[in-house]
């Protein structure tokens, strides 16, 4: 084996070492399958981002994290616009908007779905709400949200008015009382700081 092998094999290795240490999200194993999604934390400042999003009224509008602040933000990730999960999760929000939520709290459901599905969602189910539509997963990704395909992982996060995620939930049952008792009490707990 030549030295310059050797020194090919060693200037390899560093650069995925430091690949690794730069950008945890992007680095790849050496077998070229990527690296495990890197969900935002608890008290970890919020991805900012600017998205489209729309409601019942059909009315488009940008929406962007940071000019938000001072307000309590709800990003909720779900699956699929009218899917059976979606649709329990989505009508909870609506029917206990107030009590869950309250005012003030700025609430985002957001899927992968075009913002025409997402329009029409809304105003067949009345929500109180605008719907990010996410198509090419961007804001998905900065959350850890991405699923398989074009569909995204059930999660919700809560964000403060000062723009820090006060609560984290990567896996939201939206079947299970519980996870909306826990879900108002952050949202009760962020309003309140």
């Amino acid at each position: 084996m030549s030295s310059i092998t050797i020194l090919r094999g060693t200037l390899l290795a560093a650069a995925v070492v430091a690949v690794a240490y730069a950008s945890p999200a992007a680095a790849q194993t050496q077998a070229g399958q990527a690296a495990a999604v890197v969900t935002p934390a608890a008290g970890e400042v919020a991805p900012d981002f600017m998205a489209m999003a729309t409601d019942s009224t059909g009315q488009v509008s940008h929406v962007m994290l940071s000019s938000l602040r001072g307000k309590v933000v709800v990003l909720a990730f779900y699956p699929g616009d009218r899917t059976s999960g979606c649709t329990a999760e989505l009508n909870k929000f609506r029917d206990e908007y107030k009590t869950l939520f309250g005012d003030g709290v700025v609430v985002l459901p957001t899927s992968s779905d075009s913002l025409g599905s997402h329009s029409s969602w809304a105003k067949d189910a009345h929500f109180p709400f605008a719907m990010i539509a996410d198509t090419k997963a961007e804001l998905a990704t900065k959350f850890g949200s991405q699923g398989s395909g074009k569909y995204f992982k059930r999660s919700v996060f809560v964000i403060g008015k000062d723009g820090k995620i006060a609560y984290a939930e990567p896996k939201f049952n939206a079947l299970a009382q519980d996870g909306y008792d826990k879900l108002a009490a952050a949202i009760k707990q962020a309003r309140a700081n």
